[in-house]
């Protein structure tokens, strides 16, 4: 088998006898493998050959078989693909899999097929269907004959097909736009995925369209023909949230989709990640200010929005000690995000000693802005939880001293700020700060201006450009094997590794363009030569990106910014990055 199984030992045969007769065999099987719990209820034991014991979910095959079966690696421990496809396959079978990226795209080593009589030893005994010894790490154990046949009989079918919106030519995805998107971000969002379609499909050759230029994102994928036209549904939700989840499942059910990519919303996205969830859809990279935080698997975010900002801001006003004020009045409007943003910073700021008053704007008029900060003292902090159509009266009211704002709701140092209010604003900004992002983004601007789109809102657009690139990369890795659970466990080892090595490449690529084009691109995006060449450690517009295991937002901290001068749209740091 070429890896490792982690697997355990069994009870006696006597407690298979108390087997509960309600489950089904695959049920059964699933539950050793995903939970570490045999038949009768009693946790899964199994011992490595170093001695060490592990028990319960520590020993199931789930942690490093993944949900999938598709494995991984493991710091210098490759493990193997265990599902049906791999064990049982005939040799020629083009079961394969990009195992380790860090050493030449290294494939999965292929084997003789399993039968159960040799499934059966390498699990009990470690000896795999060559005669030889696995991995030391790998639990041995006893399991009796139902219990093996019922977790051989989960592991044939494990990620046995393809997963829906997959046929042998196509992927098909879908985008989600919320009803609350204004016209200009939704036609933006529409732009940047049909674009980016046309040119993914544009080079793209399949056994139906043999004309194409191939395109190199994965020499495996170019050697094995597994590349697919991609089709893009725009699905435009109406009315209240609460009636969203019906229309996103007849949406489904007229035709489904391997996954959503990207979209939009400015309120809630709790029904399209409840969807994603109870539907085993993947939800790649929205570009969302309040992404839900209960815990999910399909589903995976940038950062958490507004509710990370309300963490880096108590962060960096607890962190200041004896300096810390005394009254914080946060004003906010009285909607979905407003009302989430303020209580994630009240219960951010609980036990701090620091008091927190809210006070709801009703209406963004200078009367009502001058109600809502009566009273506010020198020595108060304001947190202002303002999206640019309410901040547009601002300029005709005195600031308090100390005011923070969304850099989120806002849109930072584009928002509608007046000299007087740059004077002394703070902003709670989540994104890279925006020298070494503009380094960070060159390939991006460049690409907008190769496809003729227009820059009209660089978090949103940027967050696309990423989302589908690295889905790409992903998918091209993925080879045939195009299971959902696999494209998020990949988003999760891999997504560090993209970043760092795109970098790379783009910064290669830009440097080989020829001079005069290289400053023609320079000059369209404008940024400067220096900028330009600066080294370049990702390609978003966040410092940096990651995730793991559970792990659903990427970006995980934010800065606190000021603007360098009442006159300049430029920003100076006043915090390091804050991660709450």
């Amino acid at each position: 088998m070429g890896g490792w199984l982690l697997l355990g030992i069994a009870l006696p045969l006597a407690a298979s006898a108390e087997m509960n007769s309600s489950l089904t065999e695959l049920e059964i099987g699933r539950r050793i493998y995903q939970e570490g719990v045999l038949p009768s209820g009693a946790p899964l034991h199994g011992v490595r050959m170093a001695g060490s014991v592990v028990s319960g979910t520590e020993a199931a095959c789930v942690n490093c078989h993944r949900r999938s079966g598709m494995g991984g690696v493991e710091g210098d421990i490759q493990v193997s693909p265990i599902n049906g496809r791999f064990l049982f396959a005939q040799l020629g079978d083009k079961a394969l899999a990009t195992m380790d990226p860090r050493v030449g795209k290294r494939m999965n080593q292929a084997h003789a097929p399993y039968n159960d009589e040799s499934l059966g030893t390498a699990i009990r005994r470690g000896i795999n269907n060559s005669g030889r010894e696995m991995s030391a790490v790998m639990p041995r154990y006893t399991l009796d004959e139902p219990e093996m046949k019922a977790l051989t009989a989960y592991l044939s079918q494990l990620s046995g097909q393809w997963s829906p919106g997959v046929t042998a030519e196509t992927i098909r995805f879908a985008t989600v736009i919320a009803p609350d998107v204004e016209p200009e971000r939704r036609k933006v969002l529409i732009d940047m995925m049909r674009t980016a379609f046309n040119q993914k499909n544009g080079s793209t050759v399949t056994a139906s369209n043999p004309r194409g230029r191939r395109h190199m994102t994965s020499a495996a994928e170019f050697v094995l023909g597994t590349e697919r036209k991609w089709e893009l549904d725009i699905w435009e939700l109406q009315g209240p949230p609460e009636s969203w989840g019906g229309q996103l499942d007849e949406l489904y059910r007229q035709q489904p989709v391997f996954a959503l990519v990207s979209g939009v919303s400015n309120s809630t996205w709790q029904p399209v990640h409840d969807f994603c969830e109870r539907e085993k859809v993947p939800c790649w990279f929205p570009s969302v200010d309040l992404p839900p935080v209960t815990q999910a698997f399909y589903p995976v975010y940038f950062s958490r929005g507004v509710a990370l900002e309300a963490g880096v801001l108590a962060r960096h006003l607890t962190d200041k000690g004896r300096q810390r004020p005394q009254r914080l009045v946060q004003i906010y409007r009285d909607d979905t995000v407003g009302r989430a943003a303020a209580s994630a910073l009240t219960q951010a700021l609980a036990g701090s000693g620091i008091a927190v008053e809210d006070r709801v704007l009703s209406e963004g008029s200078s009367e009502a802005l001058r109600n809502v900060m009566a009273g506010i003292g020198p020595k108060d902090k304001v947190m202002f939880w303002l999206r640019p159509v309410d901040m547009s009266a601002l300029g005709n009211e005195p600031p308090p001293a100390a005011s923070y704002f969304s850099a989120v709701l806002s849109g930072g140092e584009q928002g509608p700020f007046s000299a007087a209010w740059k004077r002394s604003a703070r902003l709670v900004y989540p994104y890279e700060l925006p020298d070494k992002r503009q380094t960070n983004l060159a390939y991006f601007h460049q690409w907008l201006e190769m496809r003729k789109l227009a820059l009209v809102d660089e978090p949103l657009q940027s967050e696309v450009f990423f989302a589908l690139n690295f889905l790409t990369d992903m998918v091209a890795e993925m080879l045939d094997n195009l299971y959902r659970d696999y494209l998020m466990e990949r988003a999760e080892t891999m997504i560090s590794k993209y970043e760092g090595g795109k970098a790379e490449e783009q910064a290669r690529a830009r440097d080989a363009l020829r001079p005069a084009a290289r400053s023609m691109a320079v000059a369209q995006a404008g940024m400067d030569e220096k900028a330009q060449s600066g080294s370049r450690s990702g390609t978003t517009i966040y410092p940096r990106l990651s995730l793991g295991p559970t792990q659903r937002f990427a970006s995980k901290g934010g800065y606190i910014v000021r603007f360098a001068s009442p006159s300049s749209d430029a920003l100076v740091a006043e915090s390091g990055w804050i991660v709450p």
